[in-house]
C-alpha cells in the first residue's frame, strides 16, 4: 500500500480532492497538523509528502516555518517526492534553494493559468487565495504561469503549485468563515460570488485533482501499480 504523509498548518482544512485521488489509488493518508500535533513526523517508509497551504508567510520568524524546511530538505535528500500547494509550493521553493516575495496585491479566485504542458497542469480554472509569490532557484522547470506568479513548477521528482487543487466549497466556506470574508472585501471583492463559483467548478475541480495526482506520481516514478483506469474528459471541458 502507498502511504502518503499529508502536513497542514490548520485544524480547518484537509486534503480534499487531492487526498480522495491518492486515496482512489489505495494511498493510506498519515496526517500531521502543524504544529499543534508536535515534531513532524519521519518520512521514512513514506511513498509520497503533500504540504499544504497555510496563513503563514515561508518568511515569517515561526520556528515550525524552520523545522518545516529542514524537514523537506532531508526529504529531498532521502529522495521522498512532495506535492506542494500554495503554502507548501512556496516552502518547498525557499527550502530548495528559492525565495518567497509578498505581492503587491493577493490572488483570490477562480483562474485560468498559462500552462506550459498541458499533460501535467491543465490551464484551469484553478482556485487561488494566497499573497505570496517563488522566485525559483535557477534550473527549475516552470511548468505554468500567469502575470502575477509562477502557479506550477518541478524540481527534481517534486511538483509544487501555488493554486489550491484540493478545495472544494465546504472547505472554502470554513475559509470565508474563519476570515476570508473579510479578506476578500478589503481587496473589493465578492466572497457570495466566489462560493457559488466554486460550488459550479467542483466536478471539474475533482477530475483535475485526480489528473495532477496521476501526474505528481508519474514525475516521481511511482505511476506504475497505483493508477487506476485512465480518467475521462474533464466535466465541461468541451465548453473550454
Amino acid at each position: 500500500m502507498m502511504r502518503v504523509v499529508v502536513i497542514r498548518h490548520h485544524g480547518v482544512d484537509s486534503a480534499g480532492f487531492i487526498g480522495d485521488a491518492f486515496e482512489a489509488r489505495g494511498a493510506d493518508l498519515a496526517v500531521h497538523l502543524l504544529p499543534d500535533d508536535g515534531p513532524l513526523p519521519a518520512f521514512d517508509g513514506a511513498d509520497h509528502i503533500v504540504v499544504l497551504g497555510a496563513i503563514a508567510s515561508v518568511n515569517d520568524p515561526e520556528p515550525w516555518i524552520a523545522e518545516e524546511l529542514d524537514w523537506l530538505r532531508a526529504a529531498d535528500q532521502a529522495g521522498v517526492p512532495v506535492l506542494g500547494i500554495c503554502f507548501g509550493a512556496q516552502a518547498l521553493c525557499a527550502a530548495l534553494g528559492g525565495r518567497v516575495e509578498a505581492m503587491q496585491r493577493k490572488e483570490i479566485g477562480w483562474v485560468r493559468v498559462d500552462s506550459l504542458d498541458h499533460g501535467i497542469i491543465p490551464a484551469g480554472p484553478w482556485l487561488e487565495f494566497h499573497g505570496d509569490r517563488c522566485l525559483l532557484p535557477a534550473g527549475v522547470e516552470v511548468l505554468a504561469r500567469n502575470e502575477v506568479a509562477v502557479q506550477a513548477f518541478r524540481i527534481g521528482r517534486h511538483l509544487a503549485v501555488q493554486f489550491h487543487p484540493e478545495v472544494d466549497s465546504p472547505q472554502l466556506k470554513r475559509w470565508l468563515d474563519g476570515g476570508g470574508t473579510q479578506e476578500m472585501e478589503r481587496q473589493g471583492l465578492d466572497a457570495d460570488q466566489f462560493l457559488a463559483d466554486t460550488i459550479r467548478e467542483e466536478p471539474a475541480a475533482r477530475a483535475r485533482a485526480d489528473r495532477l495526482v496521476a501526474a505528481a506520481l508519474d514525475l516521481a516514478g511511482q505511476l506504475a501499480g497505483f493508477a487506476p483506469a485512465e480518467p475521462g474528459p474533464l466535466p465541461g471541458q468541451d465548453r473550454r
